[in-house]
């Protein structure tokens, strides 16, 4: 029931988590840790693959050497 209140954007209010059995305690922050992990496993992935498909290139710039600096001799 309140796994559902964390996974619904919420979370536990003070009074409840006081009020709740050690064990419960610990098999909630199990499970929001577990789902926490998931999510970010999802998010790399996601960035991995979004970071090979566009690689980023320098400028498509060729300048002649002679030309590029325009000393007076």
């Amino acid at each position: 029931m309140h796994d559902l209140v964390f996974h619904g954007g919420g979370g536990f209010q003070y009074y409840d988590v006081y009020n709740m059995p050690i064990w419960l305690r610990i098999f909630h922050i199990k499970k929001i840790s577990d789902y926490n992990k998931k999510e970010n496993e999802k998010l790399e992935k996601a960035q991995k693959k979004q970071s090979n498909q566009n690689p980023t290139f320098g400028p498509n710039i060729n300048p002649n050497p002679s030309s590029t600096y325009n000393f007076k001799k």
